[in-house]
């Protein structure tokens, strides 16, 4: 077999099976039931958000627990602009009042490493939750807001589409100078700086460019509930659930975070309807055996699979 056949098989398979999940999640209103749509709406939320704190947190190394902020920050778009304007440019303005706030937290915190710029993240969404709080008590007299209510399939679809871009958009960092840049800040951040390398503006727009994925998630599923209040909006399980999620699933290759999201989801789903006062518990017990035997993810074990599967073809021929 020459490297060209091999080449062509290399990428058309995988290809096919992208196209060919992509098309069953494009009808999947058509033929499932509305619990189905509505369940799958939820598993690409949690994709969305593991695989955007993927893009920054994974090649650096700064371990981000922002995301319920940023999310809040969309979800609180859609319940303030969604009785104004259209859908989309409300998804639109949710993502990019993410992608600012990003910006300015970024470009003030984003020369702190380790666990002070972790700590400072995951206070920023409890300043975030208070703040909002205190301003609706003092100042609209209500604590929270209703919502403009989407059908299903509608939050469905939009969220597909959020996804199919983010997708995109990381397979293209990941192949470009910018991530070339990103991989080399975390393995040594002041080599690249002598490098050439803008450190500071590679990561605070690598870390904008994920909050805005984060905003457009959170104003889509923002309709999809009655009503929101900072408690709900700036939960911080929506800041731990796609650090667990992205862990578990390895972050090597771009499909591990979306394996991760996908199985931890749907796992949520079946631990919280059976055991709704023990589930958090499953959880903690399911991530202490996957760090302990599963240190790469998903991925290392397919990786690992993958190799003996080659060694044993080669040592047949």
């Amino acid at each position: 077999m020459d490297i060209t056949t091999f080449t062509s098989k290399r990428f058309l398979v995988p290809g096919l099976i992208i196209l060919i999940l992509l098309v069953l999640l494009a009808t999947l209103p058509l033929y499932a039931p509305a619990y189905t749509v509505i369940l799958m709406a939820s598993i690409l939320m949690y994709i969305v958000l593991t695989v955007s704190w993927v893009i920054f947190s994974g090649p650096t190394g700064y371990i981000s627990l922002a995301s319920a902020a940023f999310f809040g920050v969309g979800i609180y778009t859609a319940a303030i602009l969604g009785g104004e304007l259209p859908l989309l440019i409300v998804v639109g303005i949710g993502g990019l009042a993410s992608f600012c706030l990003a910006l300015l937290v970024g470009a003030l915190t984003l020369r702190l490493k380790g666990i002070y710029f972790a700590i400072f993240t995951f206070g920023l969404v409890m300043l975030l939750r208070y703040l909002v709080l205190w301003w609706e008590i003092k100042y609209t007299l209500t604590r929270g807001r209703f919502v403009i209510v989407v059908d299903n399939n509608t939050i469905y679809y939009v969220m597909l589409g959020i996804f199919v871009v983010l997708l995109i958009t990381a397979y293209f960092i990941r192949r470009s100078k910018f991530g070339l840049a990103l991989q080399s800040i975390g393995e040594n951040e002041e080599a690249a700086a002598h490098t050439g390398i803008n450190v500071t503006m590679v990561k605070v727009i690598t870390f904008a460019i994920s909050a805005f994925f984060m905003g457009t998630a959170g104003a889509i599923m923002a309709t999809r509930w009655t009503y929101i209040d900072p408690y709900i909006a700036f939960n911080p399980l929506f800041s731990f659930m796609p650090v667990l999620m992205a862990i578990f699933g390895g972050m090597g290759q771009l499909y591990g975070p979306v394996i991760g999201a996908a199985i931890f989801s749907y796992l949520e789903e079946i631990l919280l309807t059976e055991f709704p006062y023990y589930y958090m518990l499953i959880f903690g017990v399911i991530m202490v055996v996957a760090i302990l035997y599963m240190p790469n993810g998903l991925v290392g074990l397919i990786q690992k699979w993958r190799k003996g599967d080659l060694g044993e073809k080669h040592a047949n021929t």
